[in-house]
């Protein structure tokens, strides 16, 4: 190892097997039976995915990775040995298909936005952070579009990427290649139009194909420039950090990241959504700071901005140890909560019924606190509850007073009860990071065992729908189906296993207080018949406990402070059993176990653990955030 690890032994003997204990590991079989089905039933030999059609714009190309992008993640937390050669078989199938569509040149996306890009590139990331060895070379080379200004895509004069759809191809002008962006009634209806100043509101509507807020003023005023979602390139920039420990990659995102900060702090506190070619926030909106691709007038709204902030801040914060940057998501956040109102989700502007209907189940009838997602000339419109996964990814990230202050309170404002767990489904495989916080705050107890459920029914679920659709030939507007059976789901895994939530999906990292290395196998994740239950994940006291299933097999597994190596375990409380438990053959009952628990200093960010047969053991853990310079390296050095 890298570094020399402690090493500590359990005792204490597993007599009845916790039941989030067996119900982990019958997960994690189901989910390898149901990436082998998928694989058997939508994919061909090569990798790619079974479709005949073509792709008739610039959307499209995320559609064949997201069935796939938490692949990898399981793999991570302890799949199947064989799962990480079948992601990069159809990680390599899938670029072959999309060059083959005119989508990629290069391995990479020629141009479109980094909402989507952010999407479709987590698969890249956990394959290299599962396989750095691998995919150490491929991470540079994208993240390089970026730092070089050559590749045409970044002003390094005025930081900024010189257009919302850029890659491979460097900068591409326009929103679509299409004269109008493809918009259709229903979704004027719902979501109204980005320019709507374009047209006076006592105007006539003109017909969406001579629509100037959808024609040429949207792709010359929308189809250059700086958009707010390119924050999102700074996890394709700190993925290359991570895999090759370069500086430069640290450099840029200071720069980059950096120079939003010092626009939002110019707004107020709230980052704009656009800047102009000559480097000016509103140059091209007639001096606007809303009303962007992707931005604040957008369908969108908060949704995609928190997230693209939020995958931009703790990127450089990540590479850089500055967590000043996580400033502007601050003062993002509290600017939409202190103009929330306190109303019945029914009774709302919301343009996105249906997301929030299902996660709110009957409270959907509550009052609760909404917040606004978009902002027009009109001022601040399309009133939602708050997506928690921003807040909680902040909060994880620094372990701050103010940040937990921030969801306590958003938790009191809220009309619905944060300990339930609702069987929904939404598009991130996320959406559960209120009840786990209340069951971090210690009054949830069951959450466990109600989050595994839910994700067995959920894998079942999807697995059903992939047997009745399997075989079907899709047309380009249904090309959603891959995701939505996609039978791999990994959020309870992840807040359970690794204390961390489930990624930041437009392009973020992943998060975790720690991470688990198979010592027998020399690969990332739990050894085979090994649960683990993070409980806490307070600094000065993060408790995992590892149970060992097999009655006859030993284990041994390397606990990481960590995502990427980063936290240092200053020191481990361990539990262990007094000898003599079993009692003399000549006995009927067996003793009860007698535990008590000592400490260990680590002083390294590993800590070895022996899990003898049939033994568990629970950690408390003294951790000491980022104490060391984050990266993909193994415990054993590659």
């Amino acid at each position: 190892m890298t570094h020399r690890a402690t090493t500590v032994t359990a005792s204490v003997p597993v007599l009845d097997p916790p039941a989030w204990a067996l119900s982990q590991r019958a997960l994690l079989d189901l989910l390898d039976s149901g990436w082998r089905l998928f694989s058997a039933r939508y994919t061909r030999p090569d990798g790619s995915l079974r479709y005949e059609g073509r792709l008739s714009s610039r959307d499209g190309a995320d559609d064949f990775f997201e069935p796939f992008f938490n692949w990898p993640q399981l793999y991570l937390l302890g799949g199947a040995d064989d799962l990480l050669e079948t992601c990069a078989r159809h990680w390599h199938g899938v670029v072959a298909q999309m060059t083959g569509l005119g989508m990629f040149a290069d391995e990479f996306e020629i141009g479109y936005d980094w909402f989507h890009q952010g999407e479709s590139l987590l698969f890249t990331y956990f394959l290299t952070a599962a396989d750095p060895v691998a995919w150490t070379e491929r991470a540079t080379r994208f993240a390089d579009l970026y730092l070089f200004p050559a590749k045409g895509n970044y002003d390094p004069d005025l930081r900024i990427i010189k257009a919302p759809h850029n890659g491979s191809r460097g900068a591409r002008e326009g929103v679509s290649d299409s004269p109008a962006y493809p918009w259709t009634e229903a979704e004027a209806a719902q979501y109204g139009y980005p320019l709507d100043w374009l047209v006076p509101g006592d105007a006539p509507v003109p017909p969406l194909a001579g629509d100037p807020r959808l024609g040429e003023e949207m792709q010359r005023r929308l189809g250059r420039g700086d958009a707010v979602g390119n924050l999102s390139v700074a996890g394709l920039v700190c993925n290359a950090y991570l895999a090759s420990g370069e500086r430069r990659y640290a450099d840029w995102l200071r720069d980059y990241v950096g120079a939003w900060q010092r626009r939002a702090e110019a707004n107020g506190g709230v980052v704009p959504d656009n800047v102009g070619l000559d480097g000016v926030v509103g140059s091209q909106l007639d001096g606007r700071w809303y009303g962007g691709h992707y931005g604040w007038t957008w369908p969108h709204g908060l949704y995609s901005i928190g997230q693209a902030a939020a995958v931009g801040a703790l990127s450089a914060a990540l590479a850089t140890g500055d967590d000043g940057y996580l400033g502007f998501v601050r003062s993002l956040l509290d600017a939409v909560i202190e103009r929330g109102v306190k109303l019945a989700f029914d009774e709302s502007d919301s343009a996105n019924q249906g997301r929030w209907r299902a996660h709110l189940g009957p409270d959907a009838y509550v009052p609760t606190l909404l917040v606004p997602y978009r902002h027009s000339d009109k001022g601040w419109f399309d009133h939602n509850p708050i997506q928690t996964s921003v807040p909680f990814a902040l909060w994880h990230h620094t372990g701050a007073a103010e940040d937990r202050a921030r969801l306590d309170a958003l938790r009191a404002a809220s009309g619905y009860d944060w300990a339930t767990v609702r069987p929904f489904r939404d598009k991130e495989e996320a959406g559960h990071e209120e009840p786990w916080y209340a069951y971090l705050c210690g009054d949830n107890p069951d959450y466990p065992e109600r989050i595994l459920a839910a994700a067995h029914a959920q894998a079942r679920r999807r697995i059903a729908l992939l047997l009745a659709n399997a075989g079907r030939d899709l047309p380009e507007e249904a090309i959603h189906l891959w995701q939505n059976v996609n039978p791999v789901v990994t959020e309870a895994l992840a807040q359970l296993m690794w204390g961390g939530p489930q990624v930041v999906y437009n392009g973020g990292l992943q998060q975790a207080r720690v991470r688990y290395f198979d010592a027998g196998r020399r690969r990332p994740g739990v050894p085979d018949q090994v649960a683990a239950l993070v409980s806490a994940i307070e600094p000065e006291a993060t408790v995992v406990t590892l149970v060992n299933l097999s009655a006859t097999c030993d284990r041994t597994i390397v606990v990481q402070g960590g995502a990427f190596g980063e936290h240092e375990i200053v020191s481990a409380a361990a539990t262990a059993a007094e000898p003599g438990w079993t009692g003399h053959d000549t006995e009927y009952v067996h003793h009860e176990p007698v535990v008590s628990a000592a400490e260990h200093a680590v002083g390294g960010p590993y800590l070895t653990v022996e899990l003898p047969a049939g033994t568990m053991i629970t950690l408390t853990l003294r951790l000491r955030l980022r104490a060391y310079r984050p990266s993909y390296r193994s415990p054993w050095g590659a």
